[in-house]
């Protein structure tokens, strides 16, 4: 990977190879229904307020003997409100208790197929556009040649080391079929280098 870095920027290549590789943390160890819970709870949130809400959801939940985002079929609605969930996030977290409830999340006929053919089943889901199926597709299926397109620190970090090539998503296409690596490189270099 740092290799064909080198061919396309030598400054991409050494901020790779100053971070190191990168870990690929695994998202599969629950249910599908609830780790794209998590992920449309923390959409257009920072970081630490996506996390205190979630937090929050768990802690009811949990109280209630619930799961997420069953949560928000069975529990007192003004409840999740209080946790910091909007009504349209209410709405999404329902759809996909009854997505989960009509097999539509069943983990094994969604990881057969495709990445393309699962994002267009995924984001008929309310809530569910193309940034939270990539991060599904990477983090919870490992499916290793997905490019997130609309993830901001994975273009701007890319973008940055790319001052003469043609286009991020085309110089992207060179590192295929591994591209989730490459992701995995620049959210890892987003998060412990200064880009200047």
């Amino acid at each position: 990977m740092v290799r064909k870095a080198r061919k396309i920027s030598p400054a991409l290549a050494a901020a790779m190879h100053s971070v190191g590789p990168p870990e690929w943390p695994r998202r599969d160890d629950q249910s599908l229904a609830r780790y794209l819970a998590r992920i449309v709870v923390g959409q257009q949130l920072s970081t630490r307020a996506a996390t205190t809400i979630w937090q929050r959801v768990e802690t009811l939940a949990q109280q209630l003997a619930t799961d997420i985002p069953a949560l928000a079929l069975t529990s007192d609605l003004e409840a999740l409100r209080a946790c910091g969930l909007s009504g349209n996030k209410l709405l999404c977290l329902q759809g996909l208790a009854a997505a989960e409830a009509n097999g539509q999340l069943d983990h094994e006929p969604l990881a057969r197929l495709a990445p393309e053919a699962r994002a267009k089943q995924l984001t008929a889901l309310r809530g569910v556009g193309p940034w939270s199926a990539d991060m599904l597709a990477l983090f919870y299926f490992r499916d290793p040649d997905i490019w997130p397109l609309g993830d901001l620190a994975v273009r701007k970090t890319f973008e940055h080391y790319l001052k003469d090539q043609p286009g991020v998503d085309l110089t992207a296409a060179a590192f295929a079929p591994r591209r989730s690596l490459l992701a995995l490189y620049m959210w890892r270099i987003a998060n412990n280098l200064t880009l200047t």
